[in-house]
């Protein structure tokens, strides 16, 4: 199944549930994607984003509230998104998607 569209997505930080979206553009090389995930915090664009199957690994470069680097992986089953998003020193924290439509 293909990993390409957007997800309804939360992320458990440490300021609380932040949901918001999450779009997948494959490239046409099939092993690289662009794409943006918004929310409260605003909208970041997709840095770096490889596909391995249904694997996505992918960075984001945060401004609000603090300047940092996201680290970011996640898995595609079916139309379920679940995966982590690094924030360097807070950690780990989980990411759960559904594909829209």
């Amino acid at each position: 199944m293909s990993v390409a569209g957007t997800y309804d997505t939360v992320v458990k930080s440490p300021m609380g549930e932040q949901k918001g979206t999450f779009t997948v553009v494959p490239g046409d090389d099939g092993n690289t994607f662009t794409g943006s995930m918004a929310g409260g915090m605003g909208s970041m664009d997709v840095k770096d984003g490889k596909i391995d199957g249904d694997a996505l690994t992918w960075a984001m470069d945060m401004t609000v509230p603090m300047p940092m680097t996201l680290n970011c992986t996640a898995n595609v089953n079916g139309d379920q998104l679940t995966g982590t998003v690094n924030a360097g020193a807070f950690g780990d924290m989980p990411l759960t998607g559904q594909r829209q439509g």
